[in-house]
């Protein structure tokens, strides 16, 4: 759906094309009229989960339908890296472990190297330059695995491409495309699956708990995690099973404040903080950044997801450590942009709201003005007629996110 509009305008096109009145779609989905209302003439921005499931059951339709995406703009930095989508396409879709497309392939210590230079730009969220080598990684590392030298060769080509299709799911995911996402995250867990590695299992689950389709679907998400991680924690006696482990409650926890269930919720990310302490508060070093900082960081998202504002998510956004994640800046712009999302429910903080935006957009600008969630804040600041300052640096970001201004 590439559409400009707001996820409040397609909220008022599939609610007419569903036939339904406001008060109709009110008792469907649990939401006032007012609210609905609001929403549809963008006064309220629809950016939490919880919501947005809510809604996409009572419509009976996906939540991608209702939050639309990808967005095109004329801004290079947000359209460019969705160039290499249809390679990246079509290299998950017509490998198999047992299938490959690739005819040859460099030698696998060459395509492993590559792969680890590739991992810096992926914590960057400098899409384009994964996208320049990624599907072609992906290509020559299915070859690896179909027709090995000998049996560790095809356990380094495994363990390979399970990497490769856990940066594929991010790139595919970020930029919008979450049906890619879910295929890279399926060939990664089938990587993992032959492998038979646990933790590996369970890194692969966390990607496909990331881009699983959902229409009010967040108590299977929330099951998806919890087993994950109880599958994986007789493993935390390593640092890196405790990493995995705790990316997973982490998951958990947001599953469940996405269920307005405060227990669930509290209950994952008291785990996740019981992991955190074991292992060194370094983000830089840790899989997908897990540590003290993240979890603290994790913490803004989920105060943010049950609707905490203002005040609130900057005591928060005070127990984060920003110096701690100079090599992600893709951790860093998500703490940022979710700090600015949720000072924007308060009147009186929206000038605040605009400086946390813009920089996340400054700290990973290929993301933030691919995120759905941050658009439709910008959308939101801009339709609200913010202080004339903060008017034109909003025109700004909303000509770079494709928002109409």
């Amino acid at each position: 759906m590439y559409d400009e509009g707001t996820v409040g305008a397609r909220l008022r096109v599939l609610r007419r094309w569903r036939g339904l009145t406001l008060t109709e779609l009110a008792g469907l989905s649990g939401l006032s009229t007012s609210y609905l209302s609001m929403a549809e003439r963008g006064l309220r921005p629809i950016d939490r989960r919880s919501v947005i499931g809510r809604l996409a059951a009572a419509l009976k339709v996906s939540e991608s339908d209702l939050v639309g995406g990808p967005h095109l703009s004329a801004d290079p930095v947000q359209s460019d890296p969705h160039l290499c989508v249809p390679s990246l396409r079509a290299v998950l879709q017509t490998n198999s472990l047992d299938g490959p497309s690739a005819e040859r392939a460099r030698p696998l210590p060459e395509l492993l190297s590559e792969l680890q230079r590739l991992e810096p730009f992926h914590q960057a969220c400098d899409y384009l330059s994964v996208g320049k080598v990624l599907p072609d990684l992906l290509d020559e590392l299915h070859f690896h695995v179909a027709a090995p030298e000998d049996e560790a060769v095809e356990q380094a080509a495994l363990q390979g491409l399970v990497q490769a299709g856990v940066v594929a799911t991010f790139v595919a995911k970020d930029l919008g495309h979450n049906d890619l996402g879910y295929i890279a995250a399926t060939r990664a867990a089938q990587a993992a699956d032959r492998l038979d590695d646990p933790v590996l299992k369970a890194m692969a689950s966390f990607v496909l708990i990331l881009t699983t389709p959902r229409a009010a679907t967040w108590d299977r998400t929330l099951r998806m995690a919890e087993r994950a991680a109880n599958e994986v924690e007789p493993y935390t006696v390593d640092p890196l099973g405790t990493q995995v482990c705790g990316m997973l409650t982490l998951s958990a926890g947001l599953a469940g404040a996405v269920l307005q269930r405060g227990d669930i919720a509290q209950h994952w990310m008291g785990q996740a903080e019981a992991l955190a302490a074991r292992i060194p508060d370094t983000p830089d070093d840790n899989w997908m950044s897990f540590s003290a900082t993240n979890v603290n960081i994790w913490k803004v998202a989920v105060a943010v997801e049950r609707g905490e504002s203002g005040g609130t998510v900057l005591d928060l956004a005070r127990q984060v450590h920003p110096e701690k994640l100079s090599g992600k800046n893709g951790r860093l712009a998500a703490y940022m942009g979710d700090v600015g999302r949720g000072l924007a429910r308060e009147p009186k903080m929206r000038q605040q709201a605009i400086g946390w935006l813009q920089q996340a957009e400054q700290t990973a600008p290929q993301w933030i003005r691919n995120s759905a969630p941050v658009r439709e804040t910008v959308a939101y600041l801009l339709g609200r007629a913010v202080a004339e300052a903060g008017g034109r640096e909003l025109r700004g970001m909303a000509a770079r996110m494709g928002v109409p201004h």
